[in-house]
This record gives structure tokens, C-alpha cells and sequence, in this order.
């Protein structure tokens, strides 16, 4: 028996919402039925080459469109009344990363989705990642022994299109989002500095340290200053090293030698470091957008699915506020 396809519309076509659109019109099970966004000349191109119809605001297309998903790709400060009005019309809603402006933002969108039972799904792309699903799928199974490390690097130019907000919200959070996920474990504690340089409202660039609550210790350096796009993933543990290149999305290997293969205890640790194998390993390369966007219409089909929950991008963008609060008092701030 064959599924009706999903009506989907895409709010929002800057340059996250344009590869929303691009994907969603060849995506098997959807049918892309709108777009919107106030620039008429971005619209205008979109809907030429994708034969869809274009309007200049929500309340325009709702007024003549009824869709039954969306996905909201507008400015962070816009997600909270965009993504409420769709959900009080019953529609269920993939929220760009970040959720929300604020934790109190995001749970009211939690609470708003789960009044009108419609799907919420936030849009942390690179847990769609092939390199970092098979990453976490090797931590899982032990293969590296006790995690004690992750590094996460995500630098590049500035964007002159981020206006309104800085490095933390609109890129630390991936990285966030990835320390938990790979983990499985919550963020309890971080201290961030951070510097402006270019951006004429907010920070540019950040490093900072988490505390895990299994005692694993995060660090992040996430930038606009840096003059080549860097995107990666290193996991340290008991028997090596963990490499995620995510713009290529390979995984490398890097070998303890002095390791213990048949020892899970402090005592193994003793032996030292010692340089050993590096392995490429195989990771079948795919665009994460579609596995995304593909998950997304899963789970509006069946709850029981995989997703990025209302409860995942809460806990990015709390972080996300504590990080701007330690770089703003100088101290290391506790959740």
C-alpha cells in the first residue's frame, strides 16, 4: 500500500533554506507545495526552477496553502512566532538548528507541539553526518575503550549574512549537539572566552572547555576568522584517537600501541601512548541534508522513529547561553 505523499513548504530561502528547497523537490514521499521568503527576486528564481509557488510572508501562503509539514529556515530570532503559527494550524515543523533565541523559546515551542500532538524535529544536521554515525556507532561498541576527549574545530571566513547572532548560537551549537550525541552523555559545566573582530554585534570567535557528567572533557574552537573552512571531529580515548573529517566525511583511526587490548581499568592507562596504526576506514558518503530531511518525514509517519527532539535542541541552546555567560563574567559556569 502506497503512502500519500507530504505536502511540505519551506519557510525561509537564505542559504540553508534554498538546499531545503533543492532536496525537498526530489525527495520520494514529499511534494514541496510552497516557499516563502521577502525577498521577491530569491523567490522568484526558486520557483522557476523547482515549478513551485512563491509567496512574500507566512500569513500570504496560508492563506491560500494548507501544507501538512514545514520546514523553518528564517533568522534564530524568528523561529518561536514562525514555527508557533504553523504548529497552532496543525503542522508539523523542522525547526533549523538552533530551536530557539533562548531555552524559554524552545520550551514553549515544545509545549506548543505537544498541546496540538504535531511532530517537532530540530534540524542538527551533522548528526546526519555518515562519518560521525559511523563514529558513534565504533564508541559504542568500545572499539576506543574510555572516551576522554573530544575536540571539535568549525572555522572559517565570516559570513556576512549572520547578522543576528555570533559564532556560539549560530555554529557552536552543531558542535554541541555532537559532543552529546557521540557521547550519550550531558554537559555539566563550561568556561568560554571568546573575541569580536569583525562581526559588528556579536562574538566572531570562541574556545572553550566542558566538563562532561561521565568526567569526558569537551573543547571547542569555533571561529569566523580563520581564512580556510575547517569542520572537525577528534574523540581521544584509552586505545587511540578518533578522526572525523565532516566536510569530507572520513573517519581515521589512530592507534595506542601501548594499550591493553583485554584491560578496562586506570591501571592500563599507566603503560603510556605509544603511535601505532592509522586506518582509513569506509564510510559510505552521502548529503546528511537528505538522511535528514528523510528522517523528518519518517518520524511524521511514525512517532516511534529516530529524531532530533524538541528536548536535543533545548539542551544545545542552554549550553549555547551558559558558554555566552562565562565569556562574559570570566567564570566557569555549572548547568
Amino acid at each position: 500500500m502506497s503512502v500519500k505523499p507530504v505536502n511540505v513548504c519551506v519557510i525561509g530561502c537564505g542559504s540553508m533554506g534554498r538546499n531545503h528547497v533543492r532536496v525537498l523537490s526530489d525527495l520520494p514521499g514529499v511534494e514541496l507545495r510552497a516557499i516563502v521568503d521577502a525577498n521577491t527576486q530569491v523567490t522568484a528564481h526558486l520557483a522557476h526552477r523547482y515549478r513551485v509557488p512563491a509567496y512574500p510572508t507566512l500569513e500570504a501562503m496560508l492563506a491560500e496553502v494548507t501544507p501538512e509539514a514545514a520546514v523553518v529556515a528564517v533568522p534564530t530570532v524568528e523561529h518561536l512566532r514562525i514555527a508557533s503559527a504553523l504548529i497552532e494550524r496543525g503542522v508539523h515543523v523542522l525547526v533549523e538548528k538552533p530551536i530557539a533565541a533562548s531555552v524559554a523559546e524552545a520550551r514553549e515551542l515544545i509545549a506548543r507541539a505537544e498541546a496540538r500532538g504535531v511532530a517537532l524535529f530540530v534540524g542538527h544536521i551533522e548528526r546526519f553526518n555518515p562519518a560521525v554515525l559511523e563514529l558513534r556507532r565504533r564508541l559504542s561498541a568500545g572499539e576506543l575503550g574510555r572516551v576522554l576527549h573530544v575536540e571539535a574545530r568549525r572555522q572559517g571566513p565570516f559570513p556576512a549574512r549572520i547578522q543576528d547572532v555570533g559564532v556560539i548560537v549560530d555554529l557552536a551549537v552543531h558542535d554541541i549537539d555532537l559532543l552529546r550525541f557521540v557521547t550519550g552523555s550531558e554537559i555539566e559545566r563550561v568556561y568560554a572566552e571568546t573575541t569580536q573582530r569583525l562581526h559588528h554585534a556579536h562574538e566572531d570567535m570562541v574556545r572553550a572547555t566542558l566538563r562532561l557528567a561521565d568526567g569526558v572533557v569537551g573543547s571547542l574552537a569555533i571561529d569566523w576568522l580563520t581564512p580556510t573552512k575547517v569542520r572537525e571531529l577528534t574523540v581521544t580515548g584509552e586505545r587511540g584517537m578518533f578522526q572525523v573529517n565532516l566536510l569530507t566525511q572520513d573517519l581515521t583511526w589512530f592507534e595506542n600501541a601501548a594499550a591493553e587490548e583485554d584491560r578496562d581499568d586506570d591501571i592500563a592507562l599507566l603503560r603510556g601512548v605509544q603511535e601505532g596504526r592509522m586506518i582509513r576506514h569506509v564510510v559510505k558518503k552521502r548529503e546528511p541534508l537528505v538522511a535528514e530531511l528523510e528522517a523528518f518525514i519518517r518520524f511524521i509517519h511514525d512517532r516511534a522513529a529516530d529524531r532530533v527532539s524538541g528536548e536535543d535542541g533545548t539542551a544545545a541552546i542552554r549550553v549555547a547561553q551558559a558558554m555566552l555567560e562565562s565569556s562574559r563574567s570570566g567564570l566557569v559556569v555549572r548547568l
